[in-house]
């Protein structure tokens, strides 16, 4: 007894054929410019406008304590590449320090700190602005913390060691109140 084969599946052709596409956006009116000079990929981003629109309300100040943040790090960090003594010698007082390869390692992960940084200015999205706020809470937290250790090991208090522990506290409550700011839900009205 011979098996009887179905008949193999018709492909419908419109969907592979270019032409028979690009008339379908046409009557769909998506794929060209509407008047705001806007491409639409879908009827429905079509329908629902860019979702632009709809980014974030961010927190006042953010954009510029993000600025502030990118160019702090970067200051320090080609501070730290190119002048290790100098930096050593303003945060802890000493006259100089035995090797300068720790300090600059230091400046090389302050530059990479600095582009998240630089990057995340630029940014809409909610995830990288709290990532990058977070990142930056911490960076200052474990600097507090090293500085702190430092300075009750070495048992001397260096004015610069002790405004440089007022300003980590001071960034670390604003990197930590623009994290949550960010994060809220926005009121329902």
């Amino acid at each position: 007894m011979a098996a009887k084969q179905p008949p193999p599946l018709m492909k419908k052709h419109s969907q592979t054929d270019l032409v028979s596409r690009l008339k379908t956006r046409k009557i769909l009116g998506v794929g060209g410019e509407d008047d705001d000079g806007e491409v639409h990929r879908s009827k429905i981003s079509q329908v629902l406008g860019n979702e632009i629109k709809f980014a974030v309300r961010e927190p006042l100040g953010l954009r510029v304590w993000q600025l502030v943040s990118a160019v702090m790090f970067s200051g320090v960090a080609i501070m730290a590449l190119v002048f290790p003594d100098q930096l050593f010698d303003a945060i802890f007082e000493e006259e100089s320090v035995s090797s300068k390869t720790p300090i600059r390692l230091y400046g090389g992960a302050l530059l990479s700190i600095a582009l998240i940084m630089w990057n995340a200015l630029y940014t809409a999205e909610k995830a990288i602005i709290r990532w990058s706020l977070l990142a930056e809470a911490c960076y200052f937290a474990v600097q507090f913390l090293v500085t702190t250790v430092s300075l009750v090991e070495s048992s001397r208090i260096a004015t610069g060691a002790v405004l440089l522990l007022i300003s980590r506290a001071l960034f670390i409550l604003i990197s930590i109140y623009y994290y949550y700011q960010v994060g809220r839900r926005p009121k329902k009205v």
